[in-house]
Order: structure tokens, then sequence, then C-alpha cells
């Protein structure tokens, strides 16, 4: 048996796809034609830490390559991008973000992504019945659409996940003011081309500023029968 098909044993408790299934078409679709190896030779050195998540935005070292040229030309249309990294033991859901723009991981480890869709936001409120689970094998690249709500990886090996990611220039540093918030979506503008919806039980990311708006459980991915989530 696969580990795709293992995962989705063991995870009947959520809709569970291989990155490949059609149903991923709403949310993004497969990057080729570029070679990473750039970019994942830097990552071979990066440590996966055991008691959060870290990401990091931007990596010059990343963005003094070959292929981070041709992506900026190419895929953004000469539109300045970043390329950052995430790694950790993340298992659990916790938010879902969005950006203006797509973005694009690239899955140093296998792992699983949690998504949903923007238009499935109603009145700052998202129903965490509505996601779905995609198995990404190491060395598969994805675009995320912009309307993609998404979040941290989640683990599919007990020593954690790596992840590059790559977004619009400035996605993600801290806002330098705060806005009026006139709409209903400005509630949600967390950092730079970043909205987030928090679940209640995350009380880290309600803490710094972030919208509680996710209601539901607070999906994990077990790696195991009884398997114990790790945030």
């Amino acid at each position: 048996m696969s580990k795709y098909e293992t995962l989705r044993n063991l995870n009947k408790h959520i809709s569970f796809f291989h990155i490949e299934d059609r149903t991923f078409t709403p949310y993004g679709n497969i990057v080729t034609g570029y070679d990473f190896q750039e970019l994942q030779k830097y990552m071979k050195e990066m440590e996966i830490p055991q008691d959060q998540n870290i990401y990091t935005p931007s990596v010059a070292e990343m963005e003094n390559t070959t292929v981070k040229e041709r992506i900026q030309t190419a895929f953004y249309g000469e539109m300045p991008i970043q390329i950052g990294y995430c790694n950790g033991p993340n298992s659990t859901l916790n938010g879902l973000e969005y950006h203006k723009g797509s973005e694009i991981n690239i899955a140093v480890t296998d792992l699983v992504l949690l998504l949903g869709k923007v238009q499935d936001i109603h009145d700052n409120s998202y129903d965490s019945t509505n996601i779905e689970a995609f198995f990404i094998p190491k060395g598969t690249a994805i675009e995320l659409y912009s309307t993609t709500l998404h979040f941290a990886p989640c683990k599919v090996n007990a020593e954690g996940f790596k992840t590059i990611v790559i977004l619009p220039a400035g996605t993600n540093e801290p806002l330098k003011q705060d806005m009026e918030k006139t709409t209903q979506e400005d509630k949600l503008l967390f950092m730079k081309n970043k909205w987030l919806l928090a679940h209640p039980e995350r009380k880290q990311l309600i803490s710094k500023g972030a919208y509680a708006g996710i209601k539901g459980d607070n999906i994990s991915i077990f790696l195991e029968e009884n398997t114990i989530k790790i945030n």
C-alpha cells in the first residue's frame, strides 16, 4: 500500500485526495517546466524544528538563482517575487489564509495541504467541514490560486515537513500602519498581502490580531491510529 493510500485510510474524517486527482483543479495546478534543483539543494541544509513551524518569507541565497529569474519573468510576468521556506512538525489546520496573487509550493518532503475556497467565506466565517486534504509527493511543485485558502502544511513523516514557498514580493511582511477597517474583508488583513482566518483554538494567532473566523473542528492529519495532534 502506498503512503498516500495509508494516509487516506487513516484520515477518513476528511475528504482526502492525491494532488493529481482532478478534485485539485479549482485550487490550483501542478507546475512543470522549471528546474528547482538550485532551491532544493539549499533546503537540504535546513533543519526541521520540532517545537513549532518556522517560516522565512525571503532568503537571499534562494533568490540569487537562475530559476528565480525564470519564474519571476515567465510565471509571474516580470512581477517581483520572493522565495522562502516553511519547515515544521505541524499536523493541524489552525488557520486559513489567502493572497492576491498565486503562490507556488515545492514539496521538499512528502506533505499534506488542507485547502478551501475563498468563495465559502460568508460574513468572515468559514466552516471547516468544507476543507479538503491533498497529498503532495516529495519534489512536486504546485500553484495555489489566489482564491485558495491554505496555511502551513501537515507532516506525513514523524520528523516533520519541508516546503519552499514562492510569492509576490513583500507578502507576509509586517504591515506598515494600522488601516481603517471599512469592509468585512479589511478585518481579515493580517500582514502584507495576507488575509487570515484563525481557528478559535489557535490562541497564539488570535493574540497577535488574527480574526477568529473558522468554525467547526480544528482538523488534524493522523499518521497512525489514535495519533495525538501536534499544533
